[in-house]
């Protein structure tokens, strides 16, 4: 697998955008098979976009809005497009996004999906690359039911990976790509066969917890019914948290819950959730990834010396694999959690500066920032990868 990337700055003039990026594209060859990913600041005319993409370049392109985007050169960026270009003549790419999913539909949407673009490689897929809309509202689907269907339909072993669409933090811009289709809960996915094998690395960053806990009595999915005796809501209350308003995803950006998940087979990990709406009603709170019933969850504070620390720590275990393995790999893509930009405040080139100086020569890299993260998480016991959805982490994947 071959691969380049991208960027302009442009967004205003798209036709002067569009030949930026061809110009740039020059000289590299594209081989058998190619797929293009795509991230551009919410305020981009995407169909407009993709209609002068299109007239040039004649492969599949799936992608989402972000925040800001990560590049080798350019370092952290709020504004532009950025393309990836991954071609390879031993690696087959299968695109296409579901419909609107909602709690109803999702299952057979992604399955038959899935199950579609599995059929049309010729061997069997090796990976998944998926990008998809945030729990907005209690129908949306949060990211675990994404995983424990595409599962379904593909089995366990396939690595998982991708990212939730995101924005300037208003939480209703971010919208999904693929080919000329543009959605806000659909989920757009392309399976990879052939000549690959990913590595992943994820870091979660929230070492800071408040004293107090509080076990789950009462959940089902990503949504908290009863903490302890008394609702999720009551319990926020006798904390002094926010409660006042339906949507509180931005109150609690910074506040992510920490708690232990058990991936099976002895494998446990600490995971922390992102708490995106409250049912005033019900006193029920909706989550943008699930929480299991039975765990003990405790509130953590997201500090910018712990983001630093373990991207640092990744991209650490990252080069040090490359250059162990010698095996010539060209391609990165990393998704990292838009709190954790945010918990950078003026310093949101920080993440940038633990890979920038730093990357091979032969290495190409694109990220972006989302409200969600897909990425394997390695079991300490067995060492086994766990598909996963993630919040509060940063994920890269090599290929």
């Amino acid at each position: 697998m071959e691969s380049i990337v991208l960027y302009t700055e442009e967004i205003d003039n798209l036709s002067e955008a569009a030949e930026e990026l061809f110009a740039q594209a020059e000289g590299f060859k594209l081989h058998k098979n190619t797929l293009g990913v795509l991230f551009v600041e919410e305020e981009t005319d995407y169909p407009a976009l993709y209609e002068l993409l299109s007239s040039h370049w004649k492969f599949p392109i799936i992608g989402c809005t972000t925040l800001a985007m990560l590049l080798a050169e350019q370092g952290c960026t709020r504004t532009g497009i950025s393309v990836m270009l991954m071609t390879a003549d031993t690696c087959e790419f299968a695109v296409d996004m579901t419909g609107e999913l909602d709690q109803e539909n999702y299952r057979t949407e992604i399955t038959a999906l899935c199950k579609s673009l599995s059929g049309a490689l010729p061997t069997a897929p090796k990976l998944v690359l998926t990008f998809g809309g945030m729990v907005a509202s209690e129908q949306n689907v949060p990211g675990d039911e994404i995983v424990d269907a595409v599962e379904e339909a593909l089995g366990k072993d396939v690595p998982i990976f991708g990212s939730v669409a995101s924005d300037g933090f208003n939480f209703s811009n971010y919208r999904v790509f693929c080919g000329d289709r543009v959605t806000k809960s659909g989920q757009a996915v392309a399976l990879v066969s052939g000549a690959i094998a990913p590595i992943f690395f994820s870091t979660n960053s929230v070492e800071n917890r408040a004293d107090v806990s509080y076990k789950v009595t009462k959940a089902q999915s990503n949504k908290i019914m009863r903490l302890g005796s008394g609702t999720f809501v009551e319990a926020l209350k006798r904390e002094n948290m926010e409660v006042s308003k339906q949507n509180v995803v931005g109150d609690y950006f910074l506040s992510p819950f920490v708690l232990s998940v058990d991936l099976g087979g002895g494998d446990v990990a600490e995971i922390t959730r992102t708490l995106s709406l409250l049912n005033l009603e019900t006193g029920t709170g909706v989550f943008l990834g699930a929480v299991p019933e039975g765990s003990i969850v405790r509130l953590g504070i997201l500090d910018q010396k712990d983001v630093q620390k373990s991207i640092n720590q990744a991209f650490e275990k990252m080069l040090a694999t490359l250059s162990a393995s010698g095996d010539g790999r060209h391609t990165l893509l990393c998704t990292s959690c838009a709190a954790r930009y945010l918990a950078m405040a003026s310093n949101t080139d920080a993440e940038a500066q633990a890979y920038q100086g730093r990357l091979p020569a032969n290495l190409s890299m694109l990220g972006l920032y989302g409200n969600g993260e897909y990425c394997p998480l390695r079991g300490k016991t067995t060492g086994k990868n766990h598909n996963f959805f993630h919040n509060f982490t940063f994920a890269i994947m090599a290929i």
